[in-house]
């Protein structure tokens, strides 16, 4: 079975584009898992492969949007996050791929990168992303 993913109120950082981008790679998931549920026809494997090119769109704009926000904010872990994305991209152009997985494993890897990235980062951005723009962190 495919792993679908469900937006929980923890996983708000408190900045409503950084948060739609996040339940959009959610919702982007669980699409792909319902392309894994419709079986292996071509109509839904090209269905499949069109929704993962999308999802890499879709985690290219939140990085970069991500990484904007937070540099205004002088966020110290930056340099990470960038590494974390550059390891997606990397993983996703050239490891996770339909060449080299089946689709179902394709899905559940990015379902858990995914969720791993929101909820791997949600505390420590939230500090800097509140209110809807980048923000002084709490301390």
């Amino acid at each position: 079975m495919p792993n679908r993913v469900q937006w929980e109120p923890d996983f708000a950082v408190g900045h409503a584009l950084v948060d739609a981008q996040h339940r959009g790679l959610l919702a982007q998931c669980n699409l792909l898992a319902d392309l894994c549920l419709a079986g292996d026809g071509e109509d839904s494997r090209r269905g499949f492969d069109q929704a993962f090119e999308q999802l890499k769109v879709l985690a290219r704009q939140h990085c970069e949007t991500e990484s904007s926000l937070l540099a205004r904010g002088d966020f110290p872990d930056l340099e990470d996050h960038r590494i974390e994305f550059e390891e997606f991209e990397y993983l996703a152009g050239e490891i996770a791929t339909t060449g080299n997985f089946d689709r179902l494993e394709l899905q559940r890897f990015l379902a858990v990168w995914c969720l791993g990235h929101i909820r791997g980062t949600v505390d420590a951005q939230r500090a800097y992303l509140a209110g809807g723009q980048a923000a002084t962190p709490r301390t």
